[in-house]
């Protein structure tokens, strides 16, 4: 009788029965693992040819639809503190709009750079404003520049203006026609065209304006800004006051240089850099929420009455119109005038009418004899198209 072998013996009797021999073939898979290997291999093949054209697609399309980002922060994004700089957006000409920057380190440097080309020895600097409605060829930015070149030792003050451009089109033109230019320009805020006076976008302007004077006293600088509606006939220097931290033109004066009654107007002043002034500024400016709907000027004319003046200690001068006119109150004699400003008037093609009178009036006056000169009975054409009965622009 037959033994019979325990099972476990059995099961491995059975596997390891099974040989190979010479000559004899290997058995085939079982049929679900031969599919299982084909479909792998076809999901391998696969992906061996759409991650190269993925990848190839992705970078086209965002070539197509990204724009070029200039000084790209290339660290892994965990590395990375701050986002990537703004886009610089090309214009039609291909320049660099700055109003695309929109970084604020870098417009600081540039301004810093633009004032130490232009400034004097004792870090003093001639700024004015500028948009595109004053920029445009034969406009009231060419008749400013001109005043120099025909004025009385003012040619040589050109080197240390510098053009402050409220948008990019009276950037460019400014590149055109003068070495120092700076862009002010201010997000989804459109300054490009002429600003009636006493409307939003005129208010908006001359605060922004003032709010810049107050950044470039705190960077060390002094300065005497113009508006561009000012004829400069003779160098104004010799007729500061020595000890004025802030001086200031009238459209009336009355005959006083420290009277508060004086009516100042804010389109040109001459002022000293310290803290008295640096303070005065940020008062005058932070004064524009006790007075909505003023100007800069209108809020000079109310704070200058205002104790906390004293305090700051800040030293206020007015300006004769003897020397710093303007056709509110026109500088009578022509022997003495250094500047005479448009104002009192209202509207670009009035000002250009008036200020081309006024700088045919200089150049008549130029080529008298100097006998007739010092005989005085020369006087201005103007106001014509401006008005005396305007005050306080």
């Amino acid at each position: 009788m037959a033994r019979t072998l325990p099972t476990k013996t059995l099961v491995r009797t059975s596997a390891t029965s099974i040989r190979h021999f010479p000559g004899h073939s290997k058995p085939s898979p079982p049929p679900c693992a031969l599919m299982f290997r084909k479909a792998a291999a076809v999901l391998l093949l696969a992906a061996a040819v759409a991650l190269p054209c993925a990848v190839l697609y992705r970078a086209a399309v965002l070539n197509a639809v990204q724009p070029v980002q200039v000084g790209w922060d290339r660290r892994p994004w965990w590395q990375r503190d701050q986002p990537p700089p703004a886009v610089m957006v090309p214009d039609e000409d291909g320049d660099v709009d700055p109003a695309a920057a929109g970084d604020p380190e870098s417009d600081n440097l540039k301004l810093e750079q633009v004032l130490q080309e232009a400034s004097m020895d004792n870090k003093t600097i001639i700024l004015t404003t500028l948009n595109a409605a004053w920029a445009s060829p034969g406009s009231v930015i060419d008749l400013f520049i001109d005043s120099f070149r025909r004025g009385v030792r003012t040619r040589s003050l050109l080197r240390h203006l510098v053009i402050i451009t409220f948008d990019w089109k009276a950037y460019k033109q400014c590149k055109k026609i003068h070495t120092h230019c700076f862009a002010l320009v201010t997000k989804d805020v459109d300054f490009s065209q002429e600003k009636r006076f006493q409307t939003a976008g005129y208010l908006e302007m001359m605060w922004k304006r003032l709010d810049f004077l107050r950044l470039v006293l705190e960077k060390g600088y002094s300065f005497i800004f113009s508006d561009s509606d000012i004829m400069w006939f003779r160098n104004p220097f010799p007729h500061f006051y020595p000890d004025g931290d802030f001086q200031i033109a009238c459209d009336h004066y009355v005959g006083n240089a420290t009277d508060l009654r004086n009516i100042a107007n804010g389109g040109f002043n001459y002022v000293r850099s310290n803290n008295h002034s640096i303070e005065f500024y940020k008062f005058w400016y932070s004064s524009r929420l006790r007075y909505p709907g003023y100007h800069d000027q209108d809020v000079l004319n109310f704070i200058k009455h205002d104790p906390y003046i004293t305090d700051i200690g800040v030293t206020m001068k007015f300006l004769s119109t003897t020397y710093f006119g303007g056709i509110c109150e026109p500088s009578r004699d022509l022997n003495k005038v250094c500047t005479m400003h448009a104002n009192c008037c209202i509207g670009l093609h009035s000002k250009l009418h008036d200020l081309r009178i006024m700088m045919e009036d200089w150049m008549n006056y130029m080529s008298m004899p100097l006998s007739l000169k010092r005989f005085g009975a020369f006087s201005w054409r103007v106001p014509q198209n401006c008005s005396l009965s305007l005050h306080n622009q």
